[in-house]
Formats: structure tokens, sequence, C-alpha cells
């Protein structure tokens, strides 16, 4: 059986890509990294995809005239790099059929947050400062909008009484980190990325 060849989109620190990482090896999942997305350089997940030995691709999307010539240009590399899917871990940029298109119903994203509540940049302040009493992590499909895909997993964290905004980020990242590993190898036994 082949190996499942993913590419791995991140903004950040890149703890989601680093649970992924640890949990295909530990795990032996069927599936690899082989190409690392960022649309900023000096980034942890560019440090990790260093040790890990993935080759990465920096876009600056203001080189470009449009998202869509930048989109192209990903698509470009991802097609060179025969990828099967993409995980989109911490990627703080809404996608356009440009890339959606050539990988419809392959592309998977994380959120701070029980979908469709709170979607957007800041799911874990909005939650917290809402008062709602239960949030979580929600693992969807990839859509144009902003967290509108198909809901595939969800894990609930509760709002403690007690609980900042730090110790609320600190749960809720802890589940991300086991949701989203469980989440991708369900995805690689039913053959989502083939």
């Amino acid at each position: 059986m082949a190996i499942t060849r993913l590419a791995i989109f991140a903004s950040g620190r890149g703890t989601n890509f680093a649970a992924l990482q640890h949990a295909i090896i530990e795990r032996q999942l069927n599936a690899e990294f082989v190409r690392l997305i960022v649309d900023h350089d000096n980034i942890g997940a560019i440090e990790l995809a260093i040790e890990f030995g993935v080759p990465y691709t920096v876009i600056n999307y203001k080189a470009y005239d449009n998202r869509g010539l930048a989109e192209a240009a990903i698509v470009a590399q991802l097609q060179a790099d025969t990828v099967d899917g993409i995980i989109l871990a911490g990627y703080m940029r809404l996608l356009t059929p440009v890339l959606l298109d050539p990988f419809k119903d392959r592309i998977v994203n994380i959120h701070p947050a029980l979908l469709p509540s709170f979607p957007g940049t800041h799911g874990i302040d909005d939650a917290f400062n809402y008062g709602v009493k239960i949030t979580g992590v929600t693992v969807h499909y990839v859509d144009a909008g902003m967290d509108t895909g198909k809901i595939i997993a969800q894990a609930p964290v509760a709002i403690e009484v007690d609980d900042t905004l730090e110790t609320l980020e600190a749960r809720i990242h802890a589940t991300e980190h086991e949701l989203y590993p469980n989440t991708l190898e369900t995805l690689l036994n039913e053959g989502v990325f083939n």
C-alpha cells in the first residue's frame, strides 16, 4: 500500500505539526509529511520541519498580485511533491478555489472551539469571553468559508470556574494534540486522501 503523502500548512509555532509527526512515527501510520508550507519566515514550524527533515516552502503572499496567484505557486509545489492531502495546523488564511479545487475534500483543519460556534482567529478568547461553560476542539474539512466546512470530529473542553484564558488555552491545546492525531489516523484508515 502506497504511503499517503501529506503537506502541512502552518503560520506559527507548529505544535500540532509536532503532535501529528510524532503520532505518524509512534503509531507507524501509513503517511508522511513531504512538505511544510508557511506564510511567514522565522517561525517555530520551520524549526520543526528542519528537525523532522521535512522540506519547507515560505510563501510571501505580498510578493503576488493576489491570493490566487500565491495559491497557484503552492499548488505547483504540491503537485511537484505529488501530495495526496493537506493538513492545516494553525494556518491563518482563508483558501480560494485555486487551492481548494485540486484537493477537493482532502484538506483538513483544526479549530480551537466547537464549531459552528466561535469561528475565526480568536476561538478560544471568544468562547471564554462569551461565558460558555463548554468549548472544545473541532477537526473539519476546509471550504472557502471561515471555518464552515463539514465537521469530522469534535472534543469538548469544560471551562472551569477558576479558569483563566491561559489555563483554558493550555487545555484546548492539549486536546488538539490528542484529537488531531486520532482523527488523522481515522482519515488515513478510511482512505480519505487516496
